[in-house]
């Protein structure tokens, strides 16, 4: 039986997994911390180690892999496994042939896609897009990503297809990690999120989110901590999240007046902590800007969870290999 592996590259950690040949058994997995400094070679040493933990749990070397995929954040060269651009990385600054150098740390032949599209594919073909001919892939985390499902198939465009965190939802808005204004993950975005709770404790707004980060050992306000201050009821939360949701409700409503799909399938570190209670709010927050208001999509959580990113590479890499 060949065994494929997956890595989901984010601007937090690194899952990766190895998986059977139809991709529907996991039978290794790992996950590590990205790397918040040191650039592509950091970044490269520790997907190199998450791939071997997982093939190690697996029983087999990493050179007895068929293939190796890896989803990552930003734009990407598929035919020359080239990460051209990524915002949400730490010190990635300039194009860096990531799958070659993979293959030449681990052995199998390497195929790369942009993270969302990999995670939109596995949910479509083994998650909560099953069974549908078109859908959006909303993965709110770090940033904001998309991807379009279009007659059955991922539609990439020519190659920057469903960036729905870089749709404008203000003109001349916010600031957005990317340099832009405006865009929705300037306003959903957890990196952008984080930069405004800190702009706003900084001028002596209270807020226990830095103090749940701290308590909970983390470096960034991850989405567990998000989480625990909406429990607590922190008021700085709540509003960034509330400010966050009606974002996202214009945004999505958007692309749906554009394309007009059938699912929207909300996913990402932040939306499936959430869950249904918030999928089902931005599916409130999206009705006063739709078009076709008598019949909107459906919107659903990712059911894969925080394995879809990787199963998804695994996809793309069985499809090279093949």
């Amino acid at each position: 039986m060949s065994l494929y592996g997956g890595v989901d590259l984010g601007g937090t950690k690194i899952q990766t997994v190895v998986v059977d040949g139809d991709g529907a058994k996991v039978v290794g997995k790992a996950r590590a911390a990205t790397p918040s400094a040191g650039g592509p070679p950091a970044v490269v040493e520790a997907i190199e180690q998450a791939v071997r933990a997982a093939a190690a749990q697996a029983g087999i070397d990493t050179r007895e892999l068929a293939g190796l995929g890896v989803g990552a954040p930003g734009e990407v060269d598929p035919a020359s496994g080239t990460l051209l651009r990524a915002t949400n990385l730490a010190g990635w600054t300039k194009p860096f042939a990531l799958g070659p150098a993979l293959t030449e740390r681990l052995g199998p032949p390497t195929a790369l896609g942009n993270d969302v599209d990999v995670a939109t594919l596995a949910e479509h073909e083994l998650g909560a897009g099953r069974g549908v001919e078109s859908l959006l892939g909303v993965f709110w985390g770090t940033g904001v990503g998309g991807a379009l499902i279009l007659d059955g198939r991922l539609w990439r465009g020519r190659g920057g297809a469903g960036e729905i965190g870089h749709m404008v939802v203000r003109l001349g808005g916010a600031r957005c990690p990317c340099g832009r204004r405006g865009c929705l993950e300037a306003y959903a975005g957890r990196r952008a999120m984080e930069l405004k709770a800190l702009r706003e404790v900084e001028r002596g707004r209270e807020s226990t989110l830095f103090e749940i980060m701290r308590e909970r050992g983390r470096e960034t306000l991850a989405s567990s901590v998000w989480a625990r201050a909406l429990e607590e009821g922190d008021g700085l939360a709540r509003h960034l999240i509330d400010r966050a949701v009606r974002a996202l409700g214009a945004g999505i409503a958007s692309a749906i007046n554009l394309l007009d799909l059938e699912l929207v399938l909300i996913g990402g570190g932040l939306g499936t902590r959430f869950g249904r209670p918030m999928a089902a709010r931005i599916a409130e927050a999206m009705s006063p800007h739709l078009f076709n208001d008598g019949r909107p999509p459906e919107v659903r959580v990712a059911e894969l969870g925080d394995l879809g990113g990787s199963i998804g590479a695994t996809l793309i890499s069985r499809r090279a290999v093949h």
